[in-house]
Parts: structure tokens; C-alpha cells; sequence
């Protein structure tokens, strides 16, 4: 009987032990891409990873409210320095990881193409969905990008403000706005919204999604593993798949 439950315990002892799963609390505009990268590296054997998507905003002041987070991938910088200011990223992990653009959407079933953002005011277009753009990234780039178009003052009154980007998207597709400034990424994987103008890289806001492994993570030995994974070429492949970019060198 001894014999057979020492035999266990050493088989038990010799069996691969799974790695714990890592925590990564994420942009939601980031969910599509980070699941498909999450499945693939768990099939080049990586560890689960447990994803919590929302607006960056809402994800900075969880981590600093002290949720038990391991891995954050933020949409803009400000949320990330948020963390940085609370003593929360752990040294030397910060990277710029993914770049993005902004993108008019409006309804699928009244397709239309613009030749800027300007064409926004047109009177039919009474109801523009932004996140909210004194907290969502999103809202900020969109607010920032029609305030040095000069167009902020004149469409505010129209502009419908949104928890998160893919709540936006969401107002577009439902009809409920008659245009939206999303990234387009997010556009790019609607199915009921159709892109009427993107806007180009040289013009637009400088969207960075920086990461960071948090000070204290309960398992920031995976969520190192991870953050290399979404740096590496396999990752590569799938952000492009999705219509992420990465940032210049250096940026």
C-alpha cells in the first residue's frame, strides 16, 4: 500500500504542473485580438489567461483600488501613467505595445463615404457616438482630433457620449446614432456598421496602447511570458490580422 502511494506521489511529482492563469485586465477594444493571442499561446503551451475587458479608464482606477491584477494593457497613456503615479507599474516593464486610428462609422443599412471629418456637419448626421471624452481613450483621441480640425464647438451638440468605444460602435450599429468615431479596428470587426472615412495616420492622434506588468502581480512571472508572447512574431501576425499596428522604434 506504501509502495503504490509513493509510486503516486512521484508520478504526481513528474506530471507537467499547469502554470497558474494570468490576470490581464485589457481595453475592450483590444477583446478580439488578446482572445485569439490568448488561445494561441496557450497552444505553443503557454499558461490560461483570464482577460477583465472594459474602458482603460474604469480598468486604471480598479488596479489602483487594489484589483487583483497582474498584466494592463491600456488604450491611451494617460490611464497607464494613472497607474505609474499610484506606484503600480512594476520597473521596467512599460512597453508600447499596439497602435491604432480613428475611424468614422455609420449604419450598415445607410452606408455612406466621407472625404473628411468635416462632412460631419451635415445636418443629417444628428446624433455622432464618441466614448466619453473626458475619460474613455477613445472619446479623448476623437475629441482632440475634431477640436484641431477645428469642428469640436460646432458638432458638440450633436456628440453622444459612450461608457467605452465599443459601446459607440454599438450606438451606430443599433441606429441609434447616425455616426460614430471609433478606432478602426473595432469598425473593421462590425458586421452592422460600415467605415465612411478612416483617418490617416500622419493627421490623426498618436493612439498608443502601452503595457505593463503591476507591481505586486500574484503572478508576474506569467504575465512576463505573456507580455514577451504578445511581442513576438506569432503575436505579430495576429494584431495585424485584427488592424493593430506596432509603434515606430523607439516610440
Amino acid at each position: 500500500m506504501y509502495r503504490a502511494l509513493a509510486l503516486l506521489l512521484a508520478i504526481a511529482a513528474a506530471a507537467p504542473q499547469t502554470p497558474p492563469a494570468v490576470t490581464v485586465s485589457a481595453a475592450i477594444s483590444l477583446t478580439d485580438a488578446l482572445t485569439a493571442a490568448a488561445e494561441q499561446y496557450k497552444s505553443a503551451g503557454g499558461g490560461p489567461v483570464l482577460f477583465n475587458f472594459g474602458g482603460s479608464n474604469v480598468l486604471a482606477r480598479q488596479i489602483v483600488n487594489g484589483a487583483p491584477v497582474d498584466l494592463f494593457i491600456s488604450a491611451d497613456e494617460a490611464q497607464m501613467d494613472l497607474v505609474a503615479r499610484a506606484g503600480l507599474v512594476a520597473d521596467g516593464t512599460r512597453v508600447n505595445l499596439l497602435t491604432n486610428l480613428l475611424a468614422v462609422v455609420v449604419p450598415g443599412d445607410r452606408p455612406r463615404t466621407l472625404s473628411g471629418m468635416r462632412d460631419l456637419l451635415d445636418p443629417a448626421f444628428k446624433r455622432i457616438a464618441i466614448g466619453d471624452p473626458d475619460a474613455v481613450p477613445a472619446g479623448v483621441y476623437a475629441k482632440a482630433f475634431l477640436q484641431q480640425e477645428g469642428l469640436w464647438d460646432a458638432l458638440r451638440p450633436r456628440i453622444v457620449t459612450s461608457t467605452n468605444v465599443r459601446a459607440a460602435l454599438t450606438a451606430v450599429e443599433t441606429g441609434a446614432a447616425d455616426a460614430g468615431i471609433v478606432y478602426r479596428t473595432d469598425a473593421r470587426m462590425s458586421t452592422h456598421a460600415a467605415v465612411a472615412w478612416t483617418v490617416p495616420a500622419e493627421r490623426g492622434p498618436r493612439i498608443v496602447y502601452p503595457a505593463a506588468i503591476v507591481k505586486g502581480a500574484a503572478h508576474a512571472g506569467e504575465a512576463a511570458r505573456f507580455l514577451a508572447f504578445l511581442r513576438g512574431a506569432e503575436a505579430d501576425r495576429i494584431f495585424a490580422r485584427f488592424g493593430f499596428a506596432r509603434p515606430p522604434a523607439g516610440r
